[in-house]
């Protein structure tokens, strides 16, 4: 049945740590892709499905999924033709989600992490506004005719880089390297680590995807006294 206006957030298998915990808000719909629904059980969250070919689980662990979880697809690692993120953010989509997070999406595998990156393009063509959050970066995608609002937040760096080949009309308000209608293609790295200045900012585009990534540097450690 169709959840009307939910957000759903993805934890998939990639690198998740108690800062995915905090994404979470009241109401919000849980995907458990592969490896992402045991990280869920074992932080006490009743996935609404948990799905993929779970090859990165222990028999054990698989059952503790299919118990800890409201619905439960399984699928045969060799035969299907989509990644497990890519199935639970079909699902998301196919629920008439409003909006889709995604955690848990990045990690060692870049083949699988610029792949989970392109399916900002698909949450864009659908109208559904899509983010990716690690510990330290949240990327957003927009295009033509849907401005990107923005909030000062612990995220300092706001950098900016085509997903086509070129993107025109680029216009960034509140920032301390303004741009009005400017370009960047594929290749250049002029848009990287822009700072928001004013409590809130917004970045519009006239052609092409942009991808918006928000991140902070780690913090540092403590020094040893040994």
């Amino acid at each position: 049945m169709m959840s009307a206006a939910a957000r759903y957030v993805i934890f998939s298998g990639g690198t998740l740590g108690s800062w995915a915990l905090r994404l979470l808000q009241p109401g919000d719909k849980l995907i458990g892709a592969d490896r992402g629904a045991l990280f869920l059980a074992e932080h006490g969250l009743r996935p609404d499905i948990a799905l993929g070919d779970f090859d990165s689980v222990t028999a054990m662990e698989l059952e503790r999924v299919r118990d800890s979880s409201a619905r439960f697809m399984t699928c045969d690692p060799v035969m299907k033709d989509l990644t497990d993120t890519e199935m639970a953010f079909n699902w998301a989509l196919e629920q008439g989600a409003r909006e889709i997070v995604m955690a848990g999406v990045l990690g060692s595998r870049w083949d699988h992490s610029l792949a989970n990156v392109h399916l900002l393009r698909r949450g864009l063509l659908a109208g559904v506004p899509c983010r990716i959050a690690d510990k330290y970066n949240e990327l957003q995608l927009i295009g033509a005719g849907t401005p990107l609002k923005l909030q000062k937040s612990p995220h300092t760096h706001v950098s900016l880089l085509p997903l086509t080949l070129d993107v025109h009309g680029i216009t960034l308000e509140g920032f301390q390297y303004p741009l009005h209608e400017a370009s960047l293609t594929i290749g250049q790295s002029l848009g990287i680590s822009n700072v928001l200045v004013d409590e809130a900012g917004t970045v519009q585009v006239r052609e092409g995807l942009l991808l918006v990534i928000r991140s902070r540097d780690p913090e540092p450690e403590a020094p040893s006294l040994l």
